[in-house]
C-alpha cells in the first residue's frame, strides 16, 4: 500500500505539468487577406496596393492574427484564400468589379466562403456593384452597397462625433476629414442605415455616421456631378459611411466608404476605426482601446502606384 501511495504521488506532478502542457497551447491564429485592386485615378487616390500594404503593416504584429495580402486584382493562385477567417477587398467597383468577373465564377467563390461564415469587407469604391449583378449578394454579405444614380460621391468632410458600441469603434475619438464619402446606399431592408437594427436575421450596425450639410446634398458629386432630387429631399438626415453586420451563418461583413485619399491612412482615428474593422471581421478580440498603430511619412510614401 505504501508502494501504491507512493508511486501515485510521484505520478501527480507529471499528470500536472501535462495538463499545464495542453492548456498553454495557444489557438491557430485567424487568417486575414487583403485583396488590393489594380492602380487606378491619379497619385496619391485609390492607392490601393500601398493601402494594403500599410494596413498589413499596422497589423503584423497583432497577437492572434496572420495577415496576408494580394496586390493588383484577383489572385492568379487562389490558394491564397484557403482557410482564410476573412477577405476584404479594397479596389474599383461598379460593372468592373473584380468579384463579378469570370462569368459569376468568382461571385459564386465569394457567396460560398459567406455561407461558410467566413467574413466579408469592401472599401471605397469596392462597395460599388451593379445592382443586377451583385446588389443582393452585397446586401447579404456586408448588408448594403453603393448603386449608380441612387447613392452619390461627393467629397466632403464629415464630423464623426458619436460612435455607437461595438468592437470596431473602441478607442476611437471623434474626427474629422475630408475623403470622397460616398453616402445613401442601398441597405437590406430598403431602410435609410443610419440606425442599428435587426434585419432578416442579419444584425446591421452603423459604424461612422455624419449629417451632411445642405451644400454637399447640393453637389457637386465627383460624378455624375448631380444634384440628385432624391438626396436633396432628405436634407438634414444622418447618413450611414461605414457600417457592420453579423450575418445568420456566423459570418460578419463591413462596407466601408472612404478611402479615396492615400494620405488619410496618416489620420489616427481614421486608420484605427479600419483597423479595428479587420481584427474584428476575422473573429479575433479588439482590444479595449482599439488596435494601436504607427505610421511615418516614409511608410505613406512607401509602395505607391507608378502613375
Amino acid at each position: 500500500m505504501k508502494n501504491f501511495l507512493l508511486l501515485c504521488l510521484i505520478g501527480l506532478p507529471l499528470v500536472s505539468a501535462s495538463s499545464r502542457s495542453v492548456q498553454a497551447e495557444p489557438p491557430s491564429p485567424k487568417k486575414l487577406v487583403l485583396v488590393a485592386g489594380k492602380p487606378s485615378h491619379p497619385p496619391r487616390l485609390h492607392e490601393f496596393n500601398a493601402g494594403v500594404q500599410l494596413l498589413a503593416k499596422c497589423l503584423q504584429d497583432f497577437p492572434g492574427l496572420n495577415v496576408q495580402f494580394v496586390l493588383n486584382g484577383w489572385p492568379r493562385d487562389e490558394r491564397v484564400f484557403d482557410g482564410a477567417d476573412a477577405v476584404v477587398f479594397f479596389m474599383d467597383g461598379g460593372g468592373g468589379h473584380e468579384v463579378v468577373q469570370e462569368r459569376g465564377r468568382r461571385l459564386k467563390i465569394v457567396d460560398d466562403w459567406a455561407r461558410q461564415g467566413v467574413g466579408l469587407g469592401f472599401m471605397h469604391y469596392g462597395v460599388e456593384v451593379v445592382a443586377d449583378q451583385a446588389g443582393e449578394e452585397f446586401k447579404r454579405w456586408i448588408g448594403g452597397h453603393y448603386e449608380h444614380m441612387f447613392s452619390c460621391n461627393p467629397i466632403w468632410e464629415p464630423k464623426f462625433v458619436r460612435f455607437a458600441e461595438h468592437p470596431i469603434t473602441r478607442g476611437v475619438e471623434p474626427f474629422q476629414i475630408k475623403d470622397e464619402w460616398y453616402f445613401n446606399m442601398r441597405f437590406l431592408g430598403g431602410g435609410a442605415g443610419n440606425r442599428a437594427a435587426t434585419i432578416d436575421d442579419v444584425e446591421f450596425v452603423p459604424i461612422l455616421v455624419a449629417a451632411p450639410s445642405d451644400a454637399v446634398r447640393d453637389g457637386p458629386y465627383v460624378w455624375p456631378r448631380g444634384p440628385y432630387p432624391h438626396i436633396q429631399a432628405d436634407k438634414g438626415r444622418e447618413e450611414a459611411m461605414m457600417w457592420a453586420v453579423q450575418r445568420k451563418d456566423g459570418g460578419r461583413g463591413f462596407g466601408f466608404t472612404g478611402g479615396h485619399f492615400h494620405d488619410n491612412w496618416g489620420n489616427e482615428p481614421f486608420r484605427k476605426i479600419v483597423l479595428n474593422a479587420l481584427v474584428w471581421l476575422a473573429k479575433a478580440e479588439v482590444p479595449a482601446d482599439g488596435v494601436t498603430s504607427n505610421v511615418t511619412v516614409d511608410q505613406l510614401n512607401a509602395n505607391l502606384d507608378p502613375k
